[in-house]
């Protein structure tokens, strides 16, 4: 995909995805742990031609966020994304019950 077709010089619109390399970075996530995260499916990046991994910004967000509990609550990755996950099931009930209080 190209920004314009009858541009002289077209240049690929950049991806918003973000590479293997860059979580670890952004992150600070072991590259194993981020390995063993993407095998049991709590994060689903996208997985290219060549068998790289690329990240959307909702896996940057989790990630970041499991890894300030972690560090911060000195609690391993697994404990660090049941967390998580229950911080979203909250957040998601707390959305839908403000949506059911407008219909009242």
């Amino acid at each position: 995909m190209y920004l314009k077709e009858n541009d002289k010089e077209s240049l690929p619109i950049r991806s918003t995805r973000l590479a293997f390399t860059q979580i670890l970075d952004m992150t600070g996530i072991k590259g194993n742990t981020l390995l063993e995260l993407i095998e049991y499916e709590w994060i689903s990046p996208v997985k290219t031609g060549d068998g790289d991994f690329l990240f959307g910004s909702k896996d940057l967000y989790r990630l970041k966020k499991l890894a300030r509990l972690c560090r911060d609550l000195e609690i391993s990755a697994a404990g660090g994304s049941i967390i998580v996950d229950l911080l979203e099931r909250i957040e998601q009930l707390e959305v839908r019950l403000s949506e059911m209080r407008r219909l009242i």
